[in-house]
């Protein structure tokens, strides 16, 4: 799909690509730029572009070897292929007639500023570029230039082409002979900054081009962030054109510095006895752990037989009749609730893709489903957002039919070895369970869910729900989080055909860049995902509706249905000072660069700073996933909370677990201000000491100041303090009716303002858990098939 199909040398490290990307060509705009990662190991890297064909349904990119990617790409020939292109991004050049624009590019930026220059003369400008570089290989695309400018003027370091001197000198001559109207400049960042400062000298407006460390390219990370006018914007969605006069430079040449250390040594990752010992892990050299045989005890227990430990008196179809007179209710609530097998706290500190929870055995688990009492009216089914039949079930792990109970699940969920393992059960099911009305602890349903999914898996004899025959009818679905999952696999059961969209190269959304492999493996993902194909889901990555594709292009490829599922991918920070500087990051980044870019891994070119006295802000799942990552990155950490304990919404199971394994919990503390050393890096963090006041609309103690600060050493900041909804898709859709913070408005049904657009999960809530943003996804699915089929 995105092959290399002419390329050109312009210097001894700078080349020019001609590549395939028709979806991106024909919607792309000037100012725009892409992500390109150049194969499963490379890092995601912006690139800015020169040239677009829709007729051909190509790009043009100039690249200049820098780090480990860029070298990849510039290594590969006519005929290769990109692993993934994604775009196009930021928002596009404002064009109009200003009167008299110079063009300042300096370097590569010449390949940059070619379409803006060419878009502006297009307007009626009067458009006059410079063009600078150290010596005359340096000075790239002069023919190209020269079509769309009044008048072209070169400038080299050394005088070897035009004339001798830095671009400025360029500049300031045409502004001193002539009215100037605007200044642009494309090019290194000094180059940009004293362009910029010199158009200001002489009162001319004046934009320049930021192209920072990026990770993903939709504002998910914030790892583009900087100041501009005193506050913080993110240069892939509010740029990455901005007033050069507003732009804190010296942050800008720091930002651009973060990784400059890493890049150069010999170990990119910098990771010392960790990365050994993760790099073991990969080959499957690292210690077994007390449940590395549990898969395969499961299945060989099975040995072949699909009703597992059945009985004759439990095959037929009084079976669960049987089972209630096996056990009197108070037998049932005397078994004690069954422990999660767990690997020893001290070696899974140090390992970052084993599971922690080992999962249970099939006595523990029969056992276990013996607590339930098969309540005729359940009200754990009423806690469940997406109402798995949870006494049905249960109750055929209990006669040994695990491949039914499996089967069961998948009637309702999309999901349940991901379910099983992050749903927060004890605030859904499990809080309804008629146990906790007798002082017992509610059964284990989570655990039993796992179970069930897992041993489905392992034995071979996985099944497919039924599909209903095809209706003809194609719904699109925007984002492949477990909202849009959920969504498909009920919408592909009822026949419709399925198209999922996701902006990264890897389906999962949160599921993949969030929730780490300790917690939820990749390969249970992945499997999950595998069983939506085979039921006729069809999956597109490298695809950003409203950036690649519009609504409107779906209407017109003739989907009848639109549920848009894109997620709050947009960090949250705390807008306080000292906040941008280098090594603090959102949990979105820090999280993406490990889980989904795998930048721990030694082999793979992402960089990543590995933290040793780490501070993660928030108390929620995702700050226990971003402080165990730190943990097991070598990292000394130290939770900071603003309420106590007792007010956290994370699991109790993640608490307990960070716990065990060395976090330091800090509560009542939040960060005030953030100290930097000369290099800019994060050095320091002054904490306000807090107390709990009343009650706010959450129902948790309000924090409140005492007065009082400490201040505590670090190096590395973890930001996670929540996430809003990305503006991306909500934006893109005309007359889509948006509530707080960007989320689109939806009735009852999950049905926006426009009929054919329904929307659930983070896009609607601002923030889920993984379970209600699959019932929200069933519930938009079940609601639009009635729509459509009517």
């Amino acid at each position: 799909m995105n092959k290399i199909i002419h390329k050109q040398q312009f210097s001894e490290k700078v080349f020019c690509l001609e590549v395939e990307a028709p979806l991106i060509a024909r919607s792309c705009r000037p100012g725009n730029f892409i992500i390109v990662r150049v194969d499963k190991k490379s890092e995601r890297v912006p690139y800015t572009i020169a040239k677009s064909d829709p007729m051909k349904g190509t790009l043009t990119m100039v690249i200049q070897e820098v780090g480990r990617s860029s070298t990849k790409l510039c290594q590969l020939n006519v005929g290769d292929e990109l692993a993934d292109i994604v775009g196009p991004l930021g928002t596009p050049s404002h064009i109009e007639n200003y009167g008299t624009i110079v063009c300042a590019g300096g370097g590569i930026g010449i390949a940059a500023i070619l379409p803006i220059l060419t878009a502006l003369k297009q307007a009626g400008n009067r458009v006059i570029s410079v063009l600078a570089g150290r010596t005359k290989e340096l000075v790239i695309m002069v023919d190209d230039v020269k079509k769309y400018s009044d008048e072209v003027i070169i400038m080299t370091d050394d005088g070897s082409y035009g004339e001798k001197g830095v671009i400025t000198v360029g500049v300031e001559k045409v502004i001193q002979r002539e009215h100037v109207d605007k200044v642009l400049a494309i090019g290194p960042p000094i180059m940009m900054k004293f362009t910029s400062l010199l158009a200001k000298k002489y009162g001319i407006p004046n934009d320049v081009s930021l192209n920072t460390i990026m990770v993903d390219g939709t504002g998910m990370c914030g790892a583009c962030r900087l100041t501009i006018g005193g506050k913080t914007r993110f240069v892939c969605i509010d740029g990455p054109e901005f007033n050069g006069d507003l732009v804190d430079w010296d942050e800008m040449f720091k930002r651009m510095g973060t990784f400059k250390e890493i890049e150069t040594s010999p170990n990119p990752s910098e990771g010392g006895e960790c990365q050994a010992e993760n790099k073991q892990e990969k080959e499957g050299q690292g210690k077994a752990g007390a449940g590395c045989n549990a898969e395969k005890d499961a299945t060989s227990r099975q040995e072949g037989n699909t009703t597992g430990h059945l009985s004759e008196e439990m095959q037929g179809d009084d079976w669960r009749t049987v089972l209630r007179k096996a056990l009197k209710p108070k037998e049932r609530i005397a078994i004690e609730r069954v422990k999660m097998p767990e690997l020893d706290p001290e070696y899974r500190a140090k390992t970052r893709l084993e599971e922690v929870n080992i999962g249970l055995t099939p006595e523990m688990a029969m056992q276990e489903a013996k607590r339930c009492l098969d309540c005729p009216k359940p009200s754990c089914v009423e806690g469940c957002p997406v109402n798995i039949q949870i006494p049905d079930f249960i109750k055929n792990i209990e006669r040994g039919n695990f491949l039914e109970a499996a089967k069961i699940l998948k009637e309702t969920s999309a999901l349940p070895a991901v379910c099983g393992r992050v749903c927060p059960q004890e605030k859904q099911c499990e809080s309804r369970c008629v146990h906790l009305k007798m002082n017992s602890p509610a059964v284990a349903i989570g655990y039993l869910e796992r179970f069930a999914a897992d041993y489905e898996r392992e034995s071979g004899h996985m099944a497919l729900p039924d599909v209903a025959p095809s209706n003809g009818i194609k719904v699109a679905v925007i984002g492949s989080g477990p909202a849009g999952l959920s969504f498909a696999g009920d919408m592909a059961k009822r026949g419709f055909e399925v198209y999922v969209f996701e902006a990264l190269h890897e389906i999962g959304g949160v599921l993949k860049y969030g929730i780490p492999e300790f917690r939820l493996p990749n390969k249970i993902v992945d499997v999950e995902i595998d069983n939506l194909r085979r039921i006729g889901v069809h999956f597109q990555t490298d695809t950003i509706v409203g950036k690649t594709i519009s609504i409107e292009d779906l209407k017109e490829k003739g989907f009848k249905g639109i549920f848009v599922g894109s997620g709050a991918g947009l960090p949250n920070f705390m807008g306080i000072p000292g906040e941008n500087a280098i090594n603090i990051l959102s949990s979105n980044e820090y999280l993406t660069r490990v889980n989904l870019m795998d930048a721990a891994n030694p082999e793979t070119d992402t960089p990543i700073i590995m933290g040793k006295k780490v501070l993660v802000i928030g108390g929620g799942n995702t700050a226990m996933d971003s402080c165990r990552t730190a943990k097991r990155l070598g990292a000394d950490v130290t939770l900071v909370y603003r309420r106590s304990e007792a007010e956290m919404p994370a699991r109790l199971e993640e608490v307990k677990h960070a716990k065990e394994e060395g976090i330091n919990f800090l509560t009542l503390h939040n960060p005030q201000e953030y100290k930097a050393d000369e290099k800019g890096r994060v050095c320091a963090a002054v904490l306000d000491v807090m107390k709990l006041g009343e009650p706010d609309a959450s129902g948790r103690r309000r924090p409140e100041l005492t007065g009082e600060t400490i201040t505590v050493d670090c190096d590395q900041v973890i930001v996670a303090v929540g996430v809003s909804p990305n503006p991306l898709v909500p934006k893109s859709v005309k007359g889509l009716e948006l509530g707080r913070k960007d989320t689109i408005v939806v009735n009852e049904q999950m049905q926006s303002s426009q009929p054919e657009i329904f929307a659930g999960g983070d896009i609607v809530r601002g923030g889920a858990t993984v379970i209600l943003a699959m019932g929200d996804g069933r519930r938009a699915a079940a609601n639009m098939a009635e729509q459509l089929l009517a």
